[in-house]
């Protein structure tokens, strides 16, 4: 029997990849890279954690361990949160939403791949071979006056800003000028206006960012005098700059899963989504509102008290439209015939633990009780309930819901599932403790720590553990599925949206005939 042309055997030898146009090539390379970079955040992570087992020193010296959370910190961030659904899963599944045979600028979005790469292993070079122990923040005026690589890694997180640019640059004008016949603004599925909200942040907030690391470059090397005090500088003013892109960042790298909820509740749920225009619009308003929130980082800085003011109601304010969506995905699954596969079981614990990230933000947002919490762990526990909660997880469900369409193949469930409690019970024995830590005192990126706090770590490490065991049942089943033959229909799921009407996987140019939109939206 013939073997079926698609994207992955039309062409061969990796000449055909390096230098392909293809979106989905494109996207499938970032996946892979995007993927290698977790294994390494991960990895620093677990050390951390380890680290962390007794009260005094335990596999490493105190320098050390600070190098390995800024690694663990900078890799997560820079490398793999800021692209990790946009590029990859978007890259692959927004043309084919829009029904278009490819991204409005082919070779823009190869150049946005390999600036990512070379980015990325610049960062890593400097990372690994220079000591880098500032944090993933570079706050001054430690980062303009400490030795290490901290020139070389800000230059690397330069450069990946360029790829974020490239990459929202093509995705607006994608949507605007490359959708089917009758596909309206209104009739676009929900990842594309997920997509439509981060590119924008991406192309209006990055440069911020590219700003701040050329003064710090400058004051580094040139002592110029705009962030150090001994100079006449003023550190919190790297805290407004860094803050006003990193703040963004955050619905960069959360927009997009959200993005995911939206198309994979409704198919699972076997309903139309509740509430179509208000979570399109909700997506905007988050893009817009968080533009203006950077100042609640900064309650303790010797900001005025008007300031601190205004920033909380605006912190209360940007939980509304998010707030909009979980209403409507929960009245989404209301009376529906929800199936319980492994994306769903994703979508919920998004749900869950997204819920979990917001409701505690209520409390870092009110000026009386972050004045308590500030720097201890359970702002590290809110940021990875927001982040890993809601980042991670919807892109693992992004992963297991568009696998089939993605490599032809069918994953095993039965393990999918098992996975999937693992990472859930994993991920909230390893943070709840850090929530009891931090109201409790517990300082974060602290080496030693008292005795007292000991068991909380122990079980927080445990539950290291038992996330690391669900990725590596995860990883085990989705390599094992690329190795049999091609046995994904072109409709899996039952979805709705136009990737699902062309083969698993698709031909190279996404569709033998452009697809037509008919139905309301």
């Amino acid at each position: 029997m013939a073997e079926v042309v698609n994207y992955l055997n039309e062409t061969r030898g990796w000449k055909s990849w390096l230098f392909t146009l293809d979106h989905k090539r494109i996207g499938v390379m970032y996946f892979w890279s995007l993927m290698a970079t977790f294994f390494l955040g991960g990895v620093f992570a677990m050390l951390v954690r380890l680290e962390l087992l007794t009260p005094r020193q335990t596999i490493m010296t105190a320098e050390t361990y600070n190098r390995m959370f800024t690694l663990h910190g900078a890799v997560m961030t820079f490398l793999f949160l800021v692209p990790s659904i946009s590029a990859s899963l978007g890259n692959f599944v927004l043309p084919l939403m829009l029904g278009a045979k490819d991204v409005a600028f082919p070779r823009l979005n190869l150049a946005s791949y390999w600036v990512y790469v070379a980015g990325a292993l610049f960062g890593l070079f400097a990372m690994i071979s220079g000591g880098l122990d500032t944090g993933w923040t570079f706050y001054t005026p430690y980062s303009t006056s400490t030795g290490g690589s901290v020139t070389s890694m800000v230059l690397g997180a330069f450069i990946l800003g360029f790829s974020s640019i490239f990459t929202g640059i093509n995705f607006i004008a994608t949507i605007h000028k490359l959708r089917a016949p009758g596909l309206s603004w209104f009739k676009m599925p929900l990842f594309v206006w997920g997509m439509y909200a981060t590119a924008l942040i991406q192309v209006l907030a990055t440069p911020v960012l590219g700003i701040t690391l050329i003064l710090l470059l400058m004051e580094r090397l040139f002592q110029i005098g705009i962030f150090d005090a001994r100079l006449g500088g003023d550190p919190v003013l790297f805290q407004h700059f860094f803050w006003f892109y990193s703040h963004p960042v955050v619905y960069i790298m959360i927009l997009p899963g959200m993005a995911i909820m939206s198309e994979v509740i409704p198919v699972f749920s076997r309903k139309p989504i509740f509430g179509y225009k208000a979570i399109a619009y909700s997506s905007v308003a988050i893009a817009v509102v968080g533009f203006f929130v950077w100042g609640h980082h900064m309650f303790v800085s010797g900001q005025s008290r008007f300031a601190g003011i205004i920033f909380s109601f605006l912190t209360f304010m940007v939980a509304i439209p998010s707030a909009i969506k979980v209403f409507n995905w929960l009245a989404t699954m209301y009376k529906g015939s929800i199936s319980l596969e492994a994306p769903m079981l994703y979508a919920i614990s998004f749900l869950l633990l997204f819920a979990i990230g917001g409701l505690t933000g209520l409390f870092l947002g009110a000026l009386a009780t972050d004045v308590h919490l500030h720097d201890t762990y359970f702002v590290v526990a809110h940021f990875h309930y927001v982040m890993f909660g809601g980042t991670v997880i919807a892109f693992l469900a992004g992963i297991h819901y568009w696998w089939p369409k993605m490599f032809g193949r069918m994953y095993s469930e039965r393990w999918a599932r098992v996975s999937a409690v693992l990472v859930f019970v994993g991920f909230n024995l390893t943070f709840i403790p850090q929530f009891i830590m931090g109201s409790r005192g517990m300082p974060r990126r602290y080496f030693n720590y008292l005795p007292q706090f000991q068991p909380m770590h122990v079980a927080s490490t445990l539950g290291s553990w038992v996330l690391g065991l669900g990725f590596l049942i995860m990883a085990a089943y989705l390599f094992a599925s690329l190795r049999k033959k091609c046995d994904a229909p072109p409709n899996p799921w039952g979805g709705t949206t136009f990737e699902w009407q062309t083969s698993s996987p698709p031909i190279t140019h996404n569709f033998e005939t452009t697809p037509v939109m008919r139905s309301a939206a």
